[in-house]
């Protein structure tokens, strides 16, 4: 009646020995470390980068507790801080040989001290929160006289477009943050503000000369030119929210500060360098057409463009970029127009994929919005067999990724290809999912800060939830003497999955999670006490002590089930609507709900088989005093 099958020992057993492996690197500490990554998209960071850091150190005669590669970053761990900081001189002196143009970010960082094994199947320890344990602290300005200057050239972009599909003959130029455009009659220019005052509605168009030098000046409304700097500051702070998703971040706050500032908190980021790679980098990008050099039968073609740009002359509408050539020939000049033909504003997806029809190559699958969809199909119908340059722009400096070929018109899906390998398709498309910043930003502040609420709190929050254990479990064992060390077990059982849990998560422990750590040991315990109270109210009924046992469990599951469903809907509710540390409280409080079930009937009655199950002549448990009616004679210590 009382026996569990074996295949239901061994699931608790696989469950206590990954519960036991997945919660013991939160005891081991932190130790200092160094930690490299990528500055720069272009730069990859693979085994021959661990080699040379392995290197690097053994020429400085400092030995490392050991150093990996975990596929985005290397990092070494050290004995103490005084060889931490030896070692990253040491790592950036080697990796960086233009300091003022890093290739690696070279960073101090801490490591879990757990065992290398430990790490090999993926147990980590939970992160703490800012007000635990503390995290990554950022400020950044966003540069709007960029967002300014990048919102008028996409207009002025607009405006040649529109004239051009309504054949105006205009010659359009930036002065400042207008636009100026040249007319020879009066006529032609009145058609030219109707049809740009129609499309362009953020700017102002007023009418000046005479004769035959006729303008027309487009200049920003007030209105206009703060939307465009709120625009901006949204935009970068959406762009972030996404970044920092890649990062897997729990808890983060991105919010804005003062006019054109940006904070950025992680809680418990272990990761600094990739974050700081992440959230500081400035790159967007852009996509423009390739001066058609090497191309014969294309229109336009003249070989010696790209010769003089070369020489030091380069036309006043290009630019001179250099590209990589999959050939293997090193860099490769391009001769790019300084016109857009889109950019990541204008992007709907963007996906690593294989080519298919192409010989299975690494490809990217764009989608474009209607703006973007119009400026690439108006582009492309005449550039057939041209290339098409995607460009990133970071800080200040341009970079081409790929420069494919265009076979055919495009519009609002196509493919990008080109890309050297899967890895560096996938990096491409990522970026352009992350999203475009609408302006430039600049870490002007960056620091790691303590617990807010100082370290005294860490120990009352942890001496909390373990005095909260140790006070249930000896009142449980005191009134309930056997079946109270039964369920002060399964609570035991309880708090290491939960905190399993957490940690293959990778979670972020705040106070307010360990408050609801506390919160769901209370109400794991509610269920051991409904069942030996079940218990007991059978054997005041008379029932022999194994079938106490078995209809205690058996009625008292559906109360348990109730009570912890109705309590689950309200954590995720929650866990829906709530942010911040509310959101904290409600994973560990809807968490802790699932494995209370778990433990307190499964394990606990699997405890309770182990030990009274194979007794065939069961005549008393230990359950503590058994009250009966005033018309029996009551029993001692749970007597039947």
């Amino acid at each position: 009646m009382n026996r569990y099958p074996l295949w239901k020992y061994l699931v608790l057993a696989a469950a206590l020995v990954i519960g036991t492996l997945y919660t013991l690197p939160n005891f081991f500490g932190e130790a200092p470390a160094v930690q490299v990554s990528a500055a720069r998209t272009s730069v990859k960071v693979d085994a021959g980068v661990r080699d040379r850091v392995l290197g690097a150190l053994a020429d400085a005669k400092i030995t490392p507790d050991f150093v990996q590669w975990e596929g985005n970053s290397v990092r070494a761990r050290f004995s103490d801080t005084d060889v931490q900081i030896k070692a990253k001189d040491a790592i950036s002196k080697a990796l960086n040989r233009d300091p003022a143009e890093p290739d690696y970010v070279v960073a101090l960082n801490l490591v879990s001290r757990s065992p290398q094994w430990l790490a090999q199947i993926r147990a980590f320890p939970m992160y703490l929160g800012l007000d635990l344990r503390g995290g990554v602290h950022f400020l950044l300005e966003v540069d709007m006289k960029a967002a300014i200057s990048k919102k008028v050239d996409a207009l002025m972009g607009d405006a040649r477009l529109a004239l051009r599909e309504k054949k105006i003959r205009a010659s359009v130029a930036r002065v400042g943050d207008s636009l100026v455009l040249n007319f020879t009659d009066a006529a032609t220019r009145n058609t030219a503000r109707n049809l740009l005052s129609d499309r362009i509605t953020d700017m102002t168009w007023e009418e000046a000369g005479e004769g035959q030098s006729l303008t027309l000046t487009g200049r920003f409304k007030p209105t206009s030119l703060v939307a465009v700097q709120d625009a901006a500051l949204k935009q970068n702070i959406n762009t972030l929210h996404n970044r920092v998703n890649e990062l897997g971040t729990a808890e983060p706050v991105i919010q804005q500060q003062g006019l054109n500032r940006v904070v950025v908190q992680l809680p418990g980021v272990q990761d600094t360098a990739r974050a700081k790679g992440i959230i500081g980098r400035t790159a967007t990008l852009e996509v423009r057409m390739v001066e058609a050099h090497g191309q014969q039968g294309v229109r336009d073609y003249d070989p010696g463009r790209l010769q003089a740009a070369l020489a030091g002359d380069v036309p006043s509408d290009m630019e001179l970029l250099y590209g990589r050539d999959n050939r293997g020939n090193g860099p490769e000049p391009l001769l790019v127009s300084k016109q857009l033909v889109f950019t990541g504003d204008n992007l709907n997806r963007a996906d690593a994929n294989f080519d298919q029809q192409g010989g299975g190559g690494s490809v990217v699958v764009v989608g474009l919005d209607s703006a973007g969809a119009a400026s690439m199909k108006a582009t492309t119908r005449d550039g057939v067999k041209r290339r098409m340059a995607v460009i990133l722009v970071e800080k200040g400096k341009k970079e081409v990724l790929t420069a494919p070929t265009i076979q055919s018109e495009l519009s609002a899906s196509f493919h990008i290809s080109g890309m050297a390998n899967p890895q560096e398709a996938t990096d491409l498309a990522l970026l352009m999912r992350a999203g475009q910043l609408a302006a430039p930003m600049d870490i002007i502040e960056e620091r790691t800060i303590g617990p807010s609420l100082g370290a005294e709190n860490i120990s009352r929050g942890f001496q909390s939830v373990i005095w909260g254990f140790v006070a249930v479990a000896v009142f449980m064992c005191g009134y309930y003497m056997l079946f109270g060390v039964f369920s002060s077990l399964a609570l035991g059982f309880n708090l290491l999955m939960l905190v399993a849990v957490l940690s293959m998560m990778q979670a972020t422990l705040s106070l307010p999670g360990m408050a609801a750590i506390a919160l769901v040991l209370g109400m794991a315990i509610d269920s051991n006490v409904l069942i030996n109270e079940r218990i007991r109210e059978e054997l005041r009924a008379g029932v022999a002590p194994q079938t106490a046992i078995h209809i205690g469990y058996e009625r008292a599951w559906a109360t348990i089930l109730d009570s912890n469903v109705t309590t689950l809907i309200a954590g995720l509710a929650l866990l829906a609507f709530g942010s911040g540390p509310v959101k904290g409280f409600a994973v560990v409080h809807c968490l802790g709900i699932l494995t209370s079930m778990f433990s307190a009937v499964m394990f606990s009655r699997g405890l309770v088989n182990l030990w009274y199950g194979r007794q065939r002549k069961l005549s008393k448990v230990s359950i503590g005093q058994v009250w009966r009616p005033a018309t029996q004679p009551a029993t001692k210590d749970g007597e039947a």
